[in-house]
Parts: structure tokens; C-alpha cells; sequence
């Protein structure tokens, strides 16, 4: 699964409330190793390091690999949710209906026919609720 190892942007793996970059640093001086002897062990120039503790440079993960590897630290990437399935699901049904709803609009504007809130708010939530019933896969298409 190589995916050219794009920068994790400001990679906010946070744990303890630490970047990886500030978990780098402090297990590096936790461990009495100086920013030279860890680049040398991971291969990589001791600017990338500095660069990299300071916050001023995204690392791709073949480097952290290289870098984590050199302290006796495994990488690891999990996904985490962001919300639950059930609330991207609505969430994406919402937008889903919004589109639908915003394209009736704008015909009936066409048409000089005026359609009131509370009827248009009504439209969305039964297309949200329609979408949610439907194959989920009617969530996703875009260009429904």
C-alpha cells in the first residue's frame, strides 16, 4: 500500500496532547541522544530532524519510519472516527437532500413559484430520511 508517503498534514498525532514531532524530541532526550546521533541512525540529515521536532517540516512516513525505527519506536496508523457511522451517514444524507432540494428550488424559481421555508425544510428531511432507507451507495454519488 504505497501511497507515495504524503506529509501527514501538521501531523497532529496527538498523544498526551504531543505532536509526533514533540514525542520524537522527548523520547530522543529521554533516551540522552543528541539530534546528530539520531540522524545518523535513521539515515536521514540532522536538519530533517530539527526541522521536524520544531514543528517547521511535515514528514512523510518513510522518513518518521526511518526516524521512529532509530529509537526503537514502531509506527502505527489508526483511523479514527471522527463522528459516528450513523452521524456521517445523516450528515451526508443532509447534503445529499440540500443538493436535490436546492435544484427543485431553483426550477420552481424559474417558474415564478415561490415555495416557503417550512416546506423546503420539510422536502430535505424527507429526502434525508429517503436517502438513509435507500442503498448506501445513493449516499456517495455525487452526481445523483
Amino acid at each position: 500500500m504505497k501511497r507515495s508517503c504524503k506529509p501527514l498534514k501538521k501531523t497532529r498525532v496527538a498523544v498526551r496532547g504531543l505532536t509526533i514531532g514533540a514525542l520524537i524530541k522527548s523520547i530522543r532526550v529521554q533516551l540522552g541522544m543528541s539530534q546528530k546521533a539520531l540522524a545518523k541512525r535513521a539515515g536521514v540529515p540532522q536538519s530533517t530532524i530539527s526541522r521536524i521536532e520544531q514543528e517547521e517540516r511535515d514528514a512523510n512516513l518513510s522518513t518518521l519510519n526511518k526516524i521512529l525505527g532509530a529509537i526503537s519506536c514502531d509506527i502505527v496508523i489508526v483511523p479514527l472516527l471522527q463522528d459516528s457511522i450513523d452521524a456521517i451517514r445523516r450528515k451526508q444524507a443532509r447534503k445529499m437532500a440540500e443538493k436535490q432540494v436546492s435544484y427543485l428550488k431553483g426550477t420552481m424559481n424559474l417558474e415564478d413559484q415561490q415555495p416557503d421555508s417550512r416546506f423546503i425544510a420539510e422536502l430535505i428531511k424527507q429526502e434525508e430520511e429517503r436517502l438513509l432507507q435507500g442503498p448506501n451507495s445513493k449516499l456517495w454519488d455525487e452526481n445523483a
